[in-house]
């Protein structure tokens, strides 16, 4: 069967089945009586200065609650309209259903499913309860969430505090613990309260503390990676570098790399050789050895490399590793058949995240001349946001003014669906000495990274990164930046770039086929 066949009948399959390119509505729980916020995506891209946004209640019937509804009709209902927000102030039975939002005429509609617990059922606490992680003897703060509450641009509403209670307690508690002991697990509400026409309003979350054993401070020496027998996909002729850690229990612990039986050598002038990084903190010593491949060949594929802890504590430790080389024909068929699939069924509809931006793009010094200039990096952001349709938060251009930068990067990164690091040979703003407070923020949202990197930055060993910009690196999906080869928008660095990233809120102006150049 070949490829297009292949590609046709995947494409009439996936076309049959309902739903493929609607989007699923936001699903939101909520306890009778309680406030609760439904807050409209920003549609960047749209250029519809005049049109107005639209909400509809598609409960017991269809209502246009932007048109036909008086502030004194939202009052009865239990409801307040501003801006890209509605508020529901005491949540009834009633209000169950599906709500929508849409720009004018023009845009495709966002959803949302609002489910309503006449009590606080057990199905509700599944649904509604977050977790949070202490451990004994460190302090630890309680975390109240913030999701589908008032925005805080709403006039006549009021935060009134947080208050926190622990089950079965009848005094409120304080979310800060100095020194968390085991008697402190268990599940606690936050109630973050609201004051609108004079009165309050709540909304409750459920929060269970699980408090966890204080970290022992004894020293064990373990390898911590790779896995035993794991399997290293590379290409022929590529540069790559294996990185094996181990926590030491001594400074007499060594770790080091084989080739079968035999040792390999620390010598760089080798095609294959390793090297080592020690880190060290007031609790472990970790050991890092790299073994590095300049060029992978053939001869590298048919052997097993080791990585052997040596301790004088505990018995010796290995894991035995393999490299295979990649399939490139089938990672290159996903790659076509995702994008095909896009294309074809003009799946550039918004996804239920509630983002206001595609992508935050920012830059990041490289310690190379090998970084995007200053009109490469124009020409990136003009082909992504004016061909492709992506919807970019620029720090330049869409960051006020007079804010802290580390908070306006942080509020980039909320509102983004995805964040794209750019290597620069000028140092940029706001400043690569934000990196590793990027890392945390991507950690924490579980947001979505693509790191470009440039041909010099690849072929670099390890160890020659920051450990931010290595952190950052290994979190997210690579593509490398080829020079004037890339410049194109059909080359496979948008191809790959495009498979990346998520589907942008409105369809390309281009179509970019798929392309077999390097």
């Amino acid at each position: 069967m070949t490829v297009k066949i292949f590609q046709a009948l995947l494409l009439l399959l996936l076309t049959l089945q309902t739903g493929l390119c609607l989007r699923r509505p936001r699903e939101i729980f909520v306890k009778a009586g309680e406030l609760v916020a439904l807050q409209c995506p920003h549609y960047r891209g749209y250029n519809h200065r005049d049109a107005k946004l639209i909400w509809t209640s598609h409960t017991s019937q269809e209502m246009d609650l932007s048109n036909t509804t008086s502030p004194v009709e939202q009052s009865q209902m239990a409801m307040l309209l501003h801006g890209r927000s509605l508020v529901i102030l005491s949540v009834s039975v009633n209000h169950q259903g599906n709500y929508s939002c849409s720009l004018g005429n023009h845009s495709r509609q966002f959803w949302f499913r609002l489910t309503v617990y006449k009590t606080q059922t057990r199905e509700y606490e599944d649904r509604s309860t977050y977790s949070a992680i202490c451990y004994t003897q460190e302090s630890c703060t309680l975390n109240c969430p913030d999701v589908n509450v008032p925005a805080v641009n709403i006039p006549n509403i009021t935060r009134n505090g947080i208050i926190w209670h622990k089950e079965n307690e009848s005094l409120p508690k304080a979310d800060y613990f100095s020194s968390v002991e085991e008697n402190d697990q268990g599940v606690y509400t936050c109630t973050r309260s609201y004051l609108y026409d004079g009165q309050i309003y709540n909304k409750t979350f459920i929060v269970k503390l699980d408090v966890q054993q204080k970290r022992q401070s004894e020293k064990s020496a373990a390898i911590i990676s790779p896995r035993m027998n794991d399997v290293f996909h590379v290409d022929l002729g590529s540069t790559v570098v294996i990185d094996c850690k181990a926590v030491l229990s001594s400074d007499f612990d060594e770790v080091f790399w084989l080739s079968g039986d035999s040792f390999v050598e620390r010598n760089s002038s080798l095609p294959v050789f390793y090297n080592y990084t020690h880190e060290y903190d007031s609790e472990e010593t970790k050991m890092t050895a790299s073994l590095v491949f300049k060029k992978v060949s053939e001869d590298d594929l048919s052997k097993k490399y080791t990585c052997k802890l040596d301790s004088d504590s505990i018995p010796s430790s290995s894991v035995t590793i393999t490299l295979a080389q990649k399939v490139a024909v089938h990672a290159k068929l996903k790659m076509d058949i995702a994008l095909l699939l896009r294309d074809t069924l003009a799946c550039y509809c918004s996804t239920s995240d509630g983002k206001s931006y595609d992508a935050f793009l920012m830059c990041y010094k490289s310690d190379t001349d090998a970084g995007l200039k200053e009109e490469d990096r124009k020409w990136l952001e003009s082909v992504l946001e004016e061909r492709l349709g992506y919807s970019l938060c620029l720090y330049d251009r869409d960051v006020l003014p007079g804010k802290a930068v580390a908070e306006a990067v942080l509020d980039c990164i909320e509102q983004s669906r995805t964040v794209l690091l750019v290597p620069t040979s000028p140092d940029p703003d706001p400043g690569s000495g934000l990196l590793s407070v990027i890392h945390a923020a991507l950690v924490k949202r579980q947001t979505r990274l693509v790191f470009i990197k440039t041909e010099t930055t690849e072929a670099s060993r390890s160890g020659s990164l920051p450990e931010a910009l290595q952190l950052l690196s290994e979190a997210g999906d690579c593509v490398t930046w080829k020079g004037t080869r890339s410049m194109s928008p059909s080359s496979s660095f948008w191809k790959q770039l495009r498979y990346h990233l998520p589907a942008p809120q409105r369809a390309p102006k281009i179509s970019l086929l798929p392309q077999t150049a390097t």
